[in-house]
């Protein structure tokens, strides 16, 4: 049986080994961090320790994994080598002004990208419906739109922020705040996402997912691709 995971490290370091991570169990038995972290760990931790819903922060700043929903519009993680080939396949070799450019991406879309796109830190998800007024009355489908960037790989989660009373103590779930790849992660992911053709990423990622998923089908693992 597989190592249980019971710390962020152990998060960073099995998503370093084995590339992709999905959060939530999907058709691949075990590959899930669901599946495979310590029950003590998953919903509540135990003598004051982080779980699995607060370790997601922290992660994203360190930079050595990516994170976002990134597996079928749900959240995982993906390692910082194999991102830009991911990108590039779900990009195919566009990068987003080029994309809207040419007809592939809507109206709202290049909106809510624009405006995370020009600031120089993570913007909280927040702050970007009012932006853009996605709100009660205003535009509909703000989460469908931050979820297929994601899916795209234009917008990461850079962080978490909690809301706080008027005691200064934080409640409820932690609000995401989202940049660019490019902006994040800099050279290390501009210098490479398109260093391949879009075919020649996806060859290489479906040969790292036959090789750490050797029993799931073809189909599953296409369907992982995106």
């Amino acid at each position: 049986m597989a190592k249980r995971i019971k710390s962020m490290a152990d998060i960073e370091s099995l998503v370093e080994e084995i590339g992709f991570l999905p959060f939530f169990s999907g058709g691949i038995p075990g590959f899930s961090l669901e599946e495979r972290i310590d029950a003590n760990h998953w919903f509540t931790g135990f003598d004051g320790a982080w779980d699995a819903w607060e370790w997601k922060g922290p992660i994203a700043r360190n930079k050595r994994c990516v994170y976002g929903k990134l597996f079928n519009r749900k959240a995982g993680f993906v390692s910082r080598q194999w991102y830009p080939d991911l990108a590039n396949w779900r990009r195919d070799g566009y990068d987003f002004d080029a994309l809207y450019d040419d007809g592939k991406a809507a109206h709202d879309d290049k909106l809510v990208y624009d405006m995370v796109d020009q600031r120089e830190d993570a913007v909280l998800s927040k702050e970007l419906k009012k932006m853009g007024d996605f709100r009660k009355g205003g535009k509909k489908g703000f989460d469908t739109i931050i979820t297929r960037l994601q899916m795209e790989c234009y917008l990461v989660v850079a962080d978490f922020t909690y809301m706080t009373d008027k005691q200064g103590h934080p409640y409820g779930w932690g609000v995401a705040r989202y940049t660019t790849p490019e902006k994040y992660y800099g050279a290390s992911f501009t210098d490479v996402v398109y260093q391949r053709t879009p075919e020649a990423s996806k060859e290489r990622l479906l040969g790292h997912f036959r090789n750490i998923l050797p029993k799931a089908t073809e189909k599953q693992l296409l369907k992982l691709l995106g």
